[in-house]
């Protein structure tokens, strides 16, 4: 419940009725049954109001969502998905430019002509292509 196990409990209830006596330990346990309840509503009337205001691609609003990484990561979950996609796509282009570049270097090497003609013409490259117009009224 709070991190407490078997052992540490069993220590707290001695400890409770060696201070409080048994006369009057079942007048505190019920206070402090009382107050734990009370903070308990008062937590769930702020998560309810907070949904409420919030609206309802909020409905499922947790107290532990309350933490912003928490909140963030669980709202932008998709997004954070498409990101790491093209971040993998990506990465995976730089490694066939790279493999490209090392086979263009190492045909190079063994023949000049030969990396000439496997090189990407200009015009494929976009070297060839007009400029396109500039129109100051626009902007």
């Amino acid at each position: 419940m709070f991190g407490i196990d078997g052992v540490d409990l069993i220590l707290i209830l001695v400890l409770a009725i060696v201070l409080f006596g048994p006369e009057r330990l079942p007048e505190y346990s019920r206070k402090a049954a009382r107050i734990i309840v009370y903070l308990r509503d008062i937590a769930n009337n702020a998560k309810n109001t907070l949904s409420t205001e919030l609206g309802p691609e909020y409905a499922d609003l947790e107290l532990k969502d309350l933490n912003p990484r928490t909140f963030v990561t669980k709202h932008m979950r998709e997004e954070i998905a498409l990101i790491d996609e093209a971040k993998r796509e990506l990465e995976q282009s730089a490694k066939s430019l790279q493999e490209g570049t090392r086979d263009l270097e190492s045909a190079a090497k063994l023949d000049p002509s030969v990396a000439l003609a496997a090189a990407p013409a200009p015009e494929a490259l976009g070297a060839g292509h007009d400029v396109s117009p500039f129109d100051s009224e626009a902007t």
